[in-house]
C-alpha cells in the first residue's frame, strides 16, 4: 500500500490516494493570508489507518511552509493540533 499526499488546488482541497485510489480529503478555503481547514473525510474503506492524520499533518506543514496562519474549524483538525502543539503557532 502506497499512500501519497497531493494539494489539489483545483478543488481546494487536500487528497490522499492509496495505491492510486482517492481515499480521503480536507478541504481548505484561502481567505487573505489564512488558510480555513473546513472538512476532513476518509472513506469508510481506509478507516483507521491513519489517513486522515496524514492529510492534517500535510495541510500543517504546507501552512508552515507558505507562511500563512490557519484557521482549524474541521474538529478532526483542531484535535490533531491538540495533540501535536508545534503546531499552534500557525492558528489564528
Amino acid at each position: 500500500m502506497v499512500d501519497v499526499v497531493t494539494n489539489n488546488e483545483a478543488e481546494s482541497r487536500y487528497e490522499v490516494h492509496v495505491d492510486g485510489a482517492l481515499a480521503g480529503f480536507l478541504e481548505y478555503r484561502i481567505i487573505g493570508e489564512v488558510i480555513a481547514l473546513v472538512h476532513t473525510e476518509v472513506d469508510e474503506a481506509y478507516a483507521g489507518q491513519g489517513l486522515g492524520a496524514q492529510l492534517a499533518k500535510y495541510a500543517l506543514d504546507d501552512a508552515l511552509a507558505r507562511d500563512v496562519k490557519i484557521s482549524p474549524l474541521c474538529p478532526f483538525v483542531a484535535k490533531y493540533i491538540d495533540k501535536h502543539p508545534e503546531y499552534r503557532v500557525t492558528v489564528r
